[in-house]
């Protein structure tokens, strides 16, 4: 077992321990239940779903144990907390009952909004997850629309447009759209070298995809071109359109 692994499923049995008996699973998304995990670069993503959420003191015990929780080598850790009806009948806007992510960056804590960007992290869980904790995936997400993941997809296709120029978070955005449009297509989720590998044989000309992957696999201090990732942006954009 991985060291990222020992350490997901550590979180999940301390999560189980502090939630009690209202949480109905503990799962495991992301490249460390699917493939694609790298060490250092990647995180450990998991989904808590409580009936009824969670009280005050309960959220704030999970709060700590994330702040406080061994990584593993993983990059950063993200929980989301869903309650049992927002997981079992997803909306465009779920609701989200807590979200703690631990970043180089520091601690990020959300409490009881709407997050539409959980659509795909339930869509995700749904598909690929692992039960580390509980109930299985099916038993307690319940189907999300896939155009309504395209769509949210979309909505950060054409933010990133305008940011092209942001050279720290440029491999992120552009295997990122990979995913959105592997997904557009294949109706799939995938890892994201798996989708540039993918987004490279429909389209080898993207340079964009061929220095991202350089960067996010092999070597760190590769550029990727704004250019060439607007030129990615745009043909994701038109490719993942519903009369594209």
């Amino acid at each position: 077992m991985s060291s990222a692994m020992a350490a997901a499923e550590s979180l999940a049995r301390s999560v189980a321990g502090i939630a009690g008996d209202p949480l109905r699973s503990v799962i495991l998304h992301g490249s460390l239940s699917a493939g694609g995990f790298r060490p250092g670069r990647s995180d450990i993503d998991l989904l808590a779903v409580v009936d009824g959420g969670l009280t005050d003191a309960r959220a704030a015990a999970v709060e700590r144990l994330v702040r406080q929780a061994d990584a593993g080598g993983a990059a950063a850790i993200d929980l989301h907390v869903v309650t049992s009806e927002s997981a079992a009948a997803p909306v465009r806007a779920p609701a989200l009952e807590l979200y703690v992510g631990r970043h180089r960056t520091g601690l990020e804590i959300e409490r009881r909004v709407a997050a539409p960007d959980l659509l795909a992290e339930l869509s995700m869980a749904r598909a690929d997850g692992r039960t580390l904790w509980g109930a299985a995936p099916g038993e307690v997400i319940g189907p999300v629309p896939t155009d309504w993941v395209v769509d949210r997809g979309r909505h950060w296709l054409l933010t990133w447009r305008s940011l092209t120029d942001d050279a720290a978070h440029a491999a992120f955005m552009v295997l990122t759209a990979c995913r959105i449009w592997h997904f557009a297509v294949e109706n799939a989720h995938c890892s994201k070298p798996r989708a540039a590998r993918w987004a490279l044989a429909r389209r080898p000309r993207l340079t964009a995809v061929r220095q991202a992957i350089e960067q996010y696999e092999r070597d760190p201090a590769t550029t990727v071109d704004e250019h060439a990732i607007a030129e990615l942006l745009d043909h994701v954009l038109h490719a993942s359109s519903p009369v594209g």
